[in-house]
């Protein structure tokens, strides 16, 4: 028998601060606490600072776009509904698809991640069982309201955001040679052999993937549109404050790391490599202070921070997956929510991918750790080009069907100069992440594959529902630009 007091849409209990948090906690995670070392070695302080600078301000070009978008359809469909609204068809169903994949692609990740930390604890325990604790705790926080839900992240965010102010205050302490060895140069690592540029531009767009898939994660503001109390008001202010705060974060996180930490340095190249997470250049520069307790306390920081970011990830695709499924772009059973509110079909559904952290028992967890880092970060390469597009035509079709700009209850700056940005720099990203594959005589068939396999991935999503549905190109003048989903 159906659950007749089930509600039918989702509960909108989300205030501006779990939305704050909500984006915060997807977005500092690994990329952050252990891939910023290798992006600083590979480019130098200077290299990886105007990388995670053009990527910071691609990203607030690309909020703002969201930002219109979601205070004026509020909907956890978000890039799904932008894309077959204002695009095509097609094009919005594989953008639905690979943001439900991306992000229970990266839950997969966070967990293989979680076996790494917790072999610097417990190094005769199988990772094999620490992910799979850490899934289930990630499901049952899931599985709760969205208040619930709301409210735990809003705490794991809150760890993070601490652990990186106490960083940035002890960083800037010793520049200012108030913990630093006395006559040393605070800035010397930035003139230091090929710095502060190492490796041209080559290196910048290597580690501009690194700097993307660190970012990834503001954009869940768009599918918590959904479920916020009142979307006019709390979306706009979230943007604002997100974009600034995790700007602030990332800028001044790398450029301490990169004064202190010379890039030469092997501890450092190794850090996003290896399965010591001591080698956190977090860690580094605790112990450089003279901080002895500094590997346990990062490891812990880094241990909420992943559980932290695979809660955001869980929630954001399960509701793409529920929201695609109520369009008919999924399967029916997907759309179900329970007597609370939360569609637990969908959950289950996304679940089940990031199982895929289980193939370390065969494969092998660095392998594994590789690929879905290469596959979550081209995917969230993908939604940010959906959201450019999106954008774009969203605007010209309002104008073109006599809507006035100053109705818009959020109003996105810089257009059309914005989303063009973002999209030229995405596609530049995406397309030279890994040229050197097919460089030097001898294709590198594995290492093109791993990095680029979510294009074909998707392509064959938009043209197969193309071909099947016959679906075409949305003219300006019979798009769907009125107010409210």
């Amino acid at each position: 028998m159906s659950d007749l007091s089930a509600p039918q849409h989702l509960q909108r209990k989300l205030g501006a601060r779990h939305l704050n948090m909500i984006a915060i906690g997807g977005s500092i995670g690994t990329g952050l606490f252990l891939a910023s070392g290798s992006t600083i070695a590979t480019a130098g302080p200077g290299g990886a600072l105007l990388a995670y600078a053009l990527i910071g301000i691609m990203i607030y070009f690309l909020m703002t776009s969201l930002g219109e978008l979601a205070t004026h359809t509020p909907t956890s469909g978000a890039f799904f509904t932008y894309g077959s609204r204002y695009v095509e068809d097609g094009f919005g169903f594989a953008l639905g698809w690979n943001y439900w994949y991306n992000w229970a692609i990266t839950v997969a990740f966070e967990l293989v991640a979680v076996q790494f930390i917790m072999k610097f604890w417990f190094p005769e325990i199988s990772g094999f069982y620490w992910s799979a604790l850490f899934l289930a705790v990630i499901f049952g926080i899931n599985a709760m309201t969205v208040k619930g839900f709301g409210e735990s992240e809003f705490w794991f965010s809150m760890i993070k955001v601490i652990a990186i102010i106490v960083f940035i205050i002890i960083g800037i302490a010793m520049i200012a040679k108030i913990m630093l060895t006395p006559n040393v140069s605070a800035f010397s690592n930035w003139t230091k052999g090929d710095a502060p540029f190492v490796g041209g531009l080559q290196a910048l767009v290597g580690v501009a993937m690194i700097a993307g898939f660190s970012f990834q994660g503001t954009e869940m503001v768009g599918v918590a549109a959904g479920e916020s109390k009142d979307p006019k008001k709390t979306i706009p202010l979230a943007i604002k404050q997100i974009f600034w705060r995790i700007l602030l974060f990332y800028i001044l996180c790398i450029f301490i790391i990169g004064t202190l930490i010379s890039y030469d340095n092997p501890l450092l190249l190794h850090a996003a490599e290896s399965e010591n997470i001591a080698l956190s250049p977090f860690t580094l520069l605790y112990e450089k202070a003279g901080f002895a307790f500094a590997a346990s306390l990062m490891n812990a920081v880094i241990l909420s921070a992943i559980l932290s970011a695979g809660n955001s990830g869980m929630y954001s695709s399960t509701r793409m997956l529920f929201d695609m499924a109520k369009q008919g772009r999924a399967p029916q059973w997907f759309s179900k929510l329970d007597g609370r509110g939360v569609p637990m079909n969908a959950l289950y559904a996304t679940t089940a991918v990031a199982a895929l952290c289980f193939l370390t028992t065969f494969i092998g967890e660095q392998q594994v750790f590789n690929w879905l880092l290469n596959m979550s970060g081209m995917c969230g390469f993908i939604v940010w080009l959906g959201i450019a597009i999106s954008h774009y035509r969203f605007r010209k079709g309002y104008i073109a069907q006599g809507y006035k700009l100053e109705d818009l209850a959020y109003q996105a700056k810089f257009f059309p100069f914005a989303p063009w940005f973002a999209f030229i720099l995405c596609s530049i990203i995406i397309l030279g992440q890994n040229y050197q594959a097919i460089m030097g005589g001898k294709i590198d068939w594995l290492g093109l594959l791993s990095t680029y396999i979510s294009i074909p991935l998707f392509l064959a999503i938009w043209l197969g529902y193309k071909w099947k549905h016959k679906s075409k190109l949305i003219a300006y003048k019979d798009m769907n630009v009125k107010e409210g989903e």
